[in-house]
């Protein structure tokens, strides 16, 4: 049995019920990563013997007629910016390779292992998160199991890579720029981006505390939101799945969100607006200048956080990543401080959308996943620099920590993703309609063979 492409409610239900032991399940995820992820590079740091004493545990369990979680024998992994007890918590960096080993699991992985989900390991990441392409000068880049040759997108590009490749049924990610949508759409998985602050950020290295987020990545509605619901508290997402959506109220994003878009990316976008019934167009005013804003503050946070390191080691950084940190810490304070009075007057125009629609729809990504070193590609008949421009459609999005599902579309070629984006606290909205397109066929994640 293929025990790689069941979901994570699947094998919980057949650990539940004593049809597979959640140690035989570990196996066949243990000897999969063994066997492929010397191609896909998804992972830093495996903790296979923690992982299966997990298991034994929730068997031991299961044998002895107790509960043993809604998430029992499911294995998951973690962004390497997650404390994980006993590991460096490494950030996608060779600075912190000497830093001391984390006293305790993050919250996210207690609540998880809580559960009864299985902990296999970190997954590789852009340094410091400050990237979307997961090419990383010190553990390499991550491979798309959809075709080697190119990119998982990033921060989370291991994340992604480890659910597309068969090598979890969940995985943990930040978001910060775009850092869960982007490599979710280009990899053909589920992610979350949840509101700003809805889901901790305790035991996680940080990046811009103005609006890093955590949250999970499935390859189905129904585990993304089972993964929130375990993760949080205020607000269940899981029952919510079946809601009713009003299709009037659903509208595609123009201006901003269409420039420079493939054909196959807008065409993305109409199939989710079909699928729910939606035939509106609105406009997010001055997306370009938010997201020119957001370049601001996530330079100057993120400059400001690293000064000490940037000043007595810059040669121990990613060449990638640290004159963008240097720049940063050097930007005027007139800078920052018009770049979030835009914030705030950005974010009130998104409520006012918002107000008169429940959902809106953009590209996750204006291309499909990019060759690994390709420095630029096409936007609206300009060469521009890929790493900077790939995530133009998510970072004035993430800006004002609207929550955020991005969904893989039903194609034959190369994984597109779609944002659907709500109010603040809406998540169970937004994954009701990825629950509608899903079960209608709009949807669906890719797992290689």
């Amino acid at each position: 049995m293929e025990f790689y492409r069941l979901s994570a409610i699947e094998i919980a239900a057949r650990v539940r019920a004593g049809k597979l032991s959640a140690s035989q399940i570990l196996a066949a995820h243990i000897e999969r990563i063994e066997a492929l992820d010397n191609i896909f590079n998804c992972f830093t740091a495996r903790t296979f013997e923690r992982a299966r004493a997990e298991a034994a545990l929730v068997d031991a369990k299961v044998q002895a007629g107790q509960e043993p979680g809604p998430l029992a024998g499911v294995p998951f992994a973690v962004k390497n910016l997650f404390d994980i007890e006993g590991l460096a918590t490494v950030a996608g960096s060779k600075i912190r390779r000497a830093a001391p080993p984390a006293k305790m699991d993050a919250p996210h992985i207690v609540r998880l292992n809580e559960a009864g989900a299985v902990l296999l390991g970190a997954l590789n990441m852009d340094e410091f998160a400050y990237g979307f392409v997961t090419e990383n000068a010190h553990d390499g880049p991550v491979r798309n199991p959809h075709d080697p040759a190119r990119i998982c997108g990033g921060s989370s590009g291991g994340s992604v890579g480890a659910l597309a490749a068969g090598f979890c049924a969940l995985s943990l990610g930040s978001d910060t720029n775009g850092s869960i949508r982007l490599p979710a759409g280009l990899a053909g998985v589920y992610g979350l981006k949840p509101t700003y602050g809805r889901v901790t950020r305790e035991g996680t290295f940080p990046f811009v505390d103005s609006f890093d987020h955590i949250g999970p990545f499935a390859r189905s509605v129904a585990d993304l939101a089972l993964a929130y619901d375990v993760l949080q508290d205020e607000d269940r997402a899981s029952p919510a799945l079946g809601q009713e959506i009003d299709p009037t109220r659903v509208a595609m994003l123009d201006g901003w969100f269409r420039h420079g878009a493939s054909a196959e990316m807008l065409e993305a976008v109409r199939s989710v607006a079909e699928g729910l019934g939606g035939t509106a167009s609105a406009t997010l005013p001055e997306a370009e200048r938010a997201r020119a804003a957001a370049f601001c503050i996530t330079a100057f946070e993120g400059g400001q956080l690293h000064k000490p390191d940037l000043i007595a080691r810059p040669w121990d950084y990613d060449h990638a990543t640290v004159p963008r940190l240097i720049a940063g810490a050097l930007q005027p304070a007139e800078v920052v401080y018009q770049a979030q009075r835009l914030r705030a007057w950005f974010r009130a125009r998104a409520l006012e959308l918002l107000e008169r629609y429940d959902l809106l729809l953009a590209p996750a990504t204006p291309i499909t996943a990019p060759l690994i070193g390709q420095p630029s590609f096409d936007l609206a008949g300009e060469e521009v620099p890929l790493r900077a421009n790939i995530g133009l459609y998510t970072q004035p999005i993430s800006f004002i920590g609207l929550p955020v599902v991005c969904v893989p579309v039903a194609s034959a070629g190369l994984p597109r993703g779609v944002q659907i984006i709500a109010a603040p606290g809406r998540e169970a909205l937004a994954l009701a309609a990825a629950a509608r397109l899903e079960e209608k066929g709009v949807l669906a994640a890719k797992v290689v063979p």
